[in-house]
């Protein structure tokens, strides 16, 4: 509150805090300075020097100089790790050759506070369906959040309340990893609480099928007594769990890679890949048809037979395969149900010659 006269050097007051650096400021301080003379308390007497500091020369210690004190070019005080006995009034002695100069200031040291608290309504999230509100246990109006260690502001999926001590995330993500809340008591002095780890769970997303053979358009051709892998991959958090079936029928497999070392005839057909997630609730799935070349070269797919049903083909074309699968076809057993005659070709066991049979 006082006002200093024009051209006249002064210091203000300065508030600092128990273990940081403070800084006692010169204003109006001549441009044509030879020597920089610190004294602490309200007298410049000599028993009472800190620092003497002559540009360019080195600095010179006085008497009550406790090795944490530096001066400046411009003839500032600098006072680091601040104790609460640093409190009191500190004197400059400005010389400029032709003329002295002095000023006094107060140093403050206070106890820092306590950090800030930090709580959440929740920790364990899924990925677009939950939120999470934290809040700030501070009595200090200036209040900044950081998510990921970096700082936040409101936005479209955050909101912050006018207090700046409630944060709110809509929908979080799979990115949102930490929260944090500090204030700034005092001048460049950051408080920070204590982070907060956020476990989002999501996927499983972008499942895909690698084969041995390469499977193509879903399809994975391989030679009857040959070895066949098809692993599912997927990602996911926690990581997911998965399902086999085979047409249809659900297999003992709960391995991401199913390996099949010597292909059957009753091995052949649609498979599919069943990855979920528990924790976010959500499950995806491909599938794969593994058939022989034989069965490629076809221009119809062979499709499963019911053990009562037949399937009718009509054809006087020698040499075309009939749509008519199943694993469990027997000698003598009847495939076709209709009395229009044809010809099909039973494969009765991999390696055995095909025969014909004409109803």
């Amino acid at each position: 509150g006082i006002c200093q006269a024009s051209g006249q050097i002064f210091i203000p007051h300065v508030q600092g805090v128990q273990g940081y650096s403070s800084v006692l400021g010169l204003e109006n301080a001549p441009e044509d300075a030879q020597e920089y003379r610190w004294y602490r308390g309200t007298q410049d007497s000599a028993e009472s020097m800190i620092l003497s500091y002559k540009p360019p020369s080195p600095l010179e210690p006085g008497p009550v100089y406790s090795g944490r004190e530096r001066v400046t070019r411009t003839g500032d005080l600098v006072v680091r790790n601040c104790m609460l006995n640093d409190t009191g009034n500190y004197t400059v002695r400005v010389d400029t050759g032709n003329d002295t100069h002095t000023a006094t200031g107060w140093l403050e040291i206070r106890v820092l506070g306590s950090n800030p608290g930090i709580s959440v309504n929740a920790t364990s999230l899924v990925e677009s369906m939950d939120s999470v509100a934290a809040y700030c246990h501070t009595n200090v109006t200036s209040v900044t959040w950081y998510l990921n260690a970096v700082p936040t502001s409101s936005s479209n999926r955050i909101s912050i309340s006018p207090d700046g001590k409630t944060l709110v995330i809509l929908r979080v993500s799979r990115y949102d990893r930490t929260l944090q809340c500090a204030v700034e008591s005092y001048p460049e002095v950051v408080q920070k609480s204590k982070e907060v780890a956020l476990t989002v769970a999501y996927g499983p997303d972008n499942v895909v099928l690698w084969g041995l053979p390469e499977i193509f358009n879903g399809i994975l051709t391989a030679q009857l007594g040959s070895q066949v892998e098809v692993e599912c991959v997927s990602t996911s958090r926690p990581s997911s769990t998965y399902r086999w079936t085979h047409n249809g029928s659900l297999l003992d497999l709960s391995d991401p890679k199913m390996t099949l070392p010597s292909l059957a005839w009753e091995q052949t057909g649609h498979y599919r890949c069943i990855v979920e997630n528990p924790e976010a609730q959500l499950s995806l799935y491909r599938n794969v048809r593994i058939q022989t070349p034989a069965e490629s070269e076809c221009p119809q797919r062979f499709l499963p037979l019911g053990s009562h049903g037949g399937v009718p083909h009509h054809t006087d074309s020698p040499g075309q395969c009939l749509p008519l699968w199943s694993p469990g076809l027997r000698s003598h057993q009847t495939l076709l149900n209709q009395d229009t005659p044809g010809y099909l070709s039973v494969h009765l066991r991999p390696g055995r010659q095909d025969q014909t049979a004409r109803r």
